[in-house]
């Protein structure tokens, strides 16, 4: 029933995607504050008074679970094919090179941008204050991950600014940039998911050989790492992490069976695997292995990461970039998986009575395959 006296919309189309598969001919009803009122099956919408239909696919609001707001500023200032210590060491560089009203302002653009391209949530990674006024006064809901990072530093109090904010948690950033007792207090701090960067260039792997790309840096700047011995990141994560620590791991580009299986072994919780394929192509050029993920039955979501390496910071882009994944599935990795795996699922990623998930029509798609085509686009409708 709606309450509210404000008027409802009755939407529908083709198409609607949910959990359980592709419902045809749907009528979906929304209240005026998003909530959904029901969903249904009419044939005929055009006999029904007030109904809007859209030629498509209604899909919820997408989730995207990884980005980083706070480097905004930072859109197009680093050159794509930089590879990735290129990259870290331009983004140290460029990194404060802003006034606070210039990183407000560019937070602001990209959280509405993020929203006019269908995006409603946000797991955003934060190693400062500078963009929780933007997420204060967003529509999108924002879970924030307070990232501890560096190897230089060993006591997280830094981070306690930013859990006295709401919807914030602490995080390692990587394996491979946090030495062993931050990393262990961090790990078995709270219940809410790591946010971990996960596998996204050969040199961390190499680095636990003592050998490649960070190993070498990291020398040249008198860095040692206590936590070498355990012999890959993969073996040092499941070392150092609790089995029933929930996971969200990003990038994995470089991720093996041999590292699956080690997971599998271990933890008893939720393993999410983010892929942010278009970051890794403006860095580096490589691809998250989708086929051996699927092949495991992973549970996949989809991440931008920041304007520092996505212009675009659009989730849809990043379908676009895994078309060969069937459509069904790949909705899933960009709606549902992504709310669960920021712990929103009883709120967003599916279009299901009394959820509050957004609304977006997908159309241009290949239906006799289920696929995106180069004629895909997305456009929200809430």
């Amino acid at each position: 029933m709606n309450s509210s006296g404000q008027p409802i919309r009755r939407i529908a189309s083709n198409l609607l995607w949910s959990p359980e598969g592709f419902l045809r001919h749907p009528l979906v009803t929304v209240a005026a504050d998003g909530e959904v009122l029901g969903v249904e099956q009419c044939a005929e919408p055009d006999r029904l008074a007030g109904v809007e239909f859209y030629g498509g696919v209604l899909l919820p609001g997408l989730v995207n679970a990884h980005c980083h707001l706070e480097l905004a500023h930072l859109g197009g200032a680093i050159p794509a094919g930089c590879g990735f210590t290129g990259f870290i060491r331009a983004l140290r560089a460029y990194r404060h090179a802003a006034t606070a009203d210039e990183r407000r302002r560019a937070a602001d653009r990209t959280d509405a941008a993020m929203r006019s391209r269908g995006i409603r949530a946000v797991g955003d990674t934060s190693n400062g204050l500078s963009s929780f006024a933007t997420k204060r006064r967003s529509a999108l809901r924002y879970h924030t991950f307070a990232e501890f990072f560096g190897l230089r530093g060993s006591t997280t109090d830094h981070l306690a600014p930013l859990l006295a904010e709401p919807d914030t948690s602490a995080t390692p950033h990587s394996l491979y940039a946090v030495q062993q007792a931050p990393f262990a207090e961090l790990a078995a701090r709270g219940d809410a998911p790591l946010s971990l960067h996960y596998l996204e260039t050969p040199g961390e792997r190499e680095l636990f050989r003592q050998r490649g790309e960070l190993w070498e840096w990291y020398r040249s700047e008198g860095l040692a790492c206590d936590f070498l011995h355990y012999g890959s990141p993969t073996r040092r994560l499941v070392e150092q992490t609790p089995r029933d620590r929930s996971l969200l791991l990003v990038h994995a580009t470089c991720t093996t069976q041999e590292d699956i299986d080690l997971l599998r072994e271990h933890f008893t919780a939720p393993l999410y695997w983010c892929l942010c394929p278009g970051s890794n192509r403006h860095i580096s050029g490589l691809r998250p292995p989708v086929e051996l993920l699927r092949r495991n039955g992973a549970l996949i979501c989809l991440g931008t990461d920041s304007p520092a390496s996505n212009p675009a910071m659009s989730l849809f882009e990043e379908m676009r970039l895994l078309a060969e994944v069937p459509l069904a599935e790949l909705i899933a990795w960009a709606t549902l998986h992504g709310a669960r795996a920021l712990g929103m699922e009883h709120e967003l990623g599916s279009v299901e009575p009394g959820k509050r998930p957004g609304l977006c029509l997908l159309s241009g798609i290949d239906y006799a395959t289920m696929r995106l085509t180069p004629a895909s686009q997305l456009r929200p409708l809430l």
